[in-house]
């Protein structure tokens, strides 16, 4: 599955919770609260494939899974630089210094694995937005691929 495959996908799902969250008039914290990975787990098991494994993505005690992919990823299917032989496709635009590159053969991956910037209910609470695709917009790099 491409980027932008998984990011459409994932927006549908994230937009089919919040409006079923606000057609029961939770508030910006009860929504926030009820993305906490425990409650994800027991209420919207097909959200995340881990869920079903009953696993994290990221070793914590406190995981929020609002953002499921952090606001400060960027990607672009066709590459958006050539390093050397290789192509980048992903990387993180504030350079977590928790963050990574994972290199597949010719291909060149942010590994954000490691990284928990935006599984925190303070990141979440200060960047919350009820529409996932406007929080996540600028995860779309769009322009030529630089060489």
């Amino acid at each position: 599955m491409s980027y932008i495959d998984w990011y459409d996908n994932h927006a549908l799902k994230h937009k089919k919770i919040i409006d079923k969250l606000t057609a029961k008039n939770f508030t910006k914290e009860q929504i926030i609260e009820y993305f906490e990975y425990e409650k994800m787990v027991e209420n919207e098991k097909e959200f995340c494939p881990l869920y079903e494994k009953n696993e994290k993505c990221h070793d914590t005690v406190y995981l929020n899974c609002y953002f499921c992919a952090c606001p400060h990823f960027r990607f672009k299917d066709e590459g958006v630089e050539k390093v050397g032989e290789k192509t980048k496709y992903s990387f993180c635009s504030i350079d977590s210094k928790n963050g990574g590159e994972g290199v597949y053969g010719d291909a060149i991956h942010q590994d954000c694995s490691k990284c928990l910037v935006p599984h925190t209910k303070k990141y979440v609470t200060k960047s919350f937005d009820p529409s996932w695709r406007d929080a996540m917009r600028s995860c779309v790099v769009d322009g030529d691929l630089a060489t």
